[in-house]
Parts: structure tokens; C-alpha cells; sequence
């Protein structure tokens, strides 16, 4: 065999790696950097559509100059979007370890009804979950969750209605929606670890959190780490989606976030796409530089 590649146990012939790798290739370049290339160029016109138009011109820094001294909403759809990054992940992940944890140590006859619950809103869509949550919070005291506020004798909360409330009821949903997910990750993960490691715990004393704090996490670093960066991804992308069927971005661009504001710049009234596009660059760099900064905390040295 020629034309091959050899392995540790095998030989791996190059028209093979070929036909595996060039498809890969050509949709990345046409999907991927063909148009971050084509936002680039026109975040620096004057584009007002997508569609090629004679009076696109050239203007430089313009956009970019509106975006970071100028435009306030831009300053405020990534502050939103920054806070959702900072909790959301993390209590997703903590969450979804702990029910992990007690559902592969303890000896619960209906664990497996458990994690189907706990993973059902995984599988709604997500725009779904924002009606039903949006009417679960119902500013008015027939709202379900006011009702129930109600038994301990307060008035009805305007959820959504409230700026220092709205975000963090998103954040609510984001979990709620995603938690199962990653606890299923868990457990697959914590199946992996010898039960013998829990037992020789459990002789020498240890109680249950003990073990979740200093055999369960520190063994599942890498694992944590892969559930970190997914929903730090997905709390990016998922975000706009709630914002968007829950608020509108309200009260007041009160959680506005970066993807909605991408929208509402490229296609809302009074669109701008070029400088939809500035906003988009901007984007793509603060993806990249979290994604390698997500990398170096997550992974040890071994797996970077």
C-alpha cells in the first residue's frame, strides 16, 4: 500500500483521510470564513441591506467609532449578554452536577423517571419555553407565580415589567431549560468512575459531601470544563431567543443582548447592515478570545 499513512496499529490509506477531511473543509470555508470575511468588508460601508446597491460606499471607521463612543444600546446588549455569561454557565453546570450526583449515589427506585424529568425541557423548543414561562409571569396578581407569591402575603411582582428583575427571570429560564442536558453529561461521566473509589470513602468515613467535593468534581474536571464552555455557547445563542419572546428587550433595553441587537440592526426599521456588521465583527473577536480563554481554565496543561 503505497500511498498511506502509518499509524500506531494500522495503516490508514491518504484517499481515505481525503474524503473525510476536504467536504469538512469546503463547508467551513464557503459557511464559515467566506462570510466573516464578507461581514468584515462591509462592516466598513455604509450597507443598508444585504442586497448589492450602487450607493454602497466606502467610510472607514465609521461604524465602528458609532458603536464604541455613540451607541448606547451597543453598550448595553454586551453588559446583558456579559451577565448572563457569568451566571448562567456556572449555575447550569453546578446544578446539573448535583443532581448528577445524587441520582447515580443514591437508591432511588424512580431515578430514571428523575432524569427523564429533569431532561424533558432539553427537548421542548426553546421558543416554547419563553411563552410559557412569559405567562407564568404574569404581572398581574391572577399570574401563577404571583399567585403563590401571594400566600406569603405579598402583592404582585411586575416580573418582566421590572428592569432589575427581568434579565435575572431569563437567566431563571435558561437554567431551567438547560440543566437536565448537562446533568445527563454527569452521569454519563460519573458511570465512568469505580465504584470501589466511593466505597473505600465510605470506610473511611466519608459522607456524601465529602465525596461530591473531593472525589466526584476533582474527577470530573475535564468533563466540567466541556459542560462549562457548551453552556457558556449556548447561553450566547440561546439568549436572544427568550429575550426576544419573553421581553422584547424590555422594559427599557433592560436585557437587550448582543445577537438581538445584530437583528434589529441588520433588519429592524431603519436598518444599517454595515454597521450590523461592525457589531457582528466585534462579536466574532469576543467569541474567539472567550473560546481560548474558556480553553486555558478548563483543561490542564495535558489536554490544552
Amino acid at each position: 500500500m503505497p500511498f498511506s499513512i502509518k499509524t500506531k496499529n494500522s495503516f490508514m490509506p491518504k484517499g481515505f483521510i481525503a474524503v473525510c477531511i476536504i467536504p469538512t473543509l469546503v463547508l467551513s470555508v464557503s459557511f464559515m470564513l467566506i462570510p466573516a470575511f464578507n461581514a468584515l468588508r462591509m462592516s466598513f460601508t455604509n450597507a443598508i441591506s444585504m442586497v448589492p446597491s450602487d450607493n454602497v460606499r466606502f467610510i472607514g471607521l465609521e461604524n465602528y467609532i458609532y458603536m464604541f463612543l455613540r451607541d448606547q444600546r451597543f453598550h448595553q446588549a454586551p453588559w446583558n449578554t456579559f451577565r448572563l455569561m457569568v451566571v448562567v454557565p456556572v449555575t447550569n453546570v453546578f446544578i446539573g452536577l448535583f443532581f448528577a450526583f445524587l441520582l447515580t449515589q443514591s437508591n432511588l427506585k424512580e431515578r430514571g423517571f428523575y432524569r427523564v424529568v429533569f431532561f424533558f425541557p432539553s427537548v421542548i423548543s426553546l421558543t416554547v419555553v419563553a411563552v410559557v414561562w412569559a405567562c407564568l409571569f404574569d404581572p398581574r396578581a391572577s399570574g401563577v407565580i404571583n399567585r403563590l407569591v401571594g400566600l406569603f402575603g405579598a402583592g404582585p411582582v411586575p416580573w418582566l415589567g421590572e428592569e432589575n428583575l427581568a434579565l435575572w427571570c431569563i437567566a431563571l429560564v435558561m437554567v431551567w431549560q438547560a440543566f437536565g442536558y448537562y446533568m445527563v453529561m454527569h452521569i454519563a461521566a460519573i458511570d465512568g468512575i469505580s465504584a470501589d473509589i466511593y466505597e473505600a470513602a465510605s470506610i473511611d468515613g466519608a459522607k456524601s459531601f465529602h465525596k461530591f467535593f473531593l472525589i466526584t468534581i476533582p474527577l470530573l474536571k475535564d468533563t466540567i470544563g466541556i459542560t462549562w464552555v457548551l453552556s457558556l455557547a449556548g447561553t450566547i445563542n440561546l439568549s436572544y431567543i427568550l429575550s426576544q419572546v419573553m421581553t422584547n428587550a424590555g422594559p427599557g433595553n433592560a436585557t437587550l443582548v448582543l445577537l438581538q441587537h445584530i437583528y434589529r440592526m441588520a433588519f429592524g426599521v431603519g436598518a444599517n447592515f454595515g454597521y450590523a456588521m461592525s457589531i457582528t465583527v466585534f462579536s466574532l473577536i469576543l467569541a474567539f478570545i472567550l473560546s481560548s480563554l474558556s480553553r486555558k481554565i478548563s483543561y490542564s496543561n495535558e489536554n490544552i
